[in-house]
């Protein structure tokens, strides 16, 4: 599998990871190496996450929870896409494309 990164989840993880270093510096190291090895998890499993259920196809589209946040992603073939990354803290519908 090949873990693929949309301009929307890569926007994600840079206004989380400025708002991390602002808060703690020393802390956000800590989160993205935890946000990176669970994404690498993906790999050999990527139906790990919990089906989103009002996703157009959700048995493809996944929640994978790290820690205080949520990855959403699509498997599709041999490629896994990371769509959306937010805190828990966060109102996911205006992190997320499904409504």
């Amino acid at each position: 599998m090949t873990i693929r990164y949309t301009l929307e989840s890569l926007s994600d993880l840079e206004r989380l990871r400025t708002f991390i270093v602002e808060q703690n510096p020393v802390v956000a190291r800590r989160i993205v190496d935890e946000l990176k090895q669970g994404i690498h998890q993906l790999n050999n499993f990527p139906m790990l996450g919990i089906e989103v259920m009002n996703a157009p196809s959700a048995v493809n589209i996944r929640d994978l929870f790290i820690t205080n946040y949520t990855v959403r992603y699509l498997v599709a073939n041999t490629d896994i896409y990371i769509l959306r990354i937010w805190h828990d803290r966060e109102d996911e519908r205006n992190n997320t494309i499904y409504k």
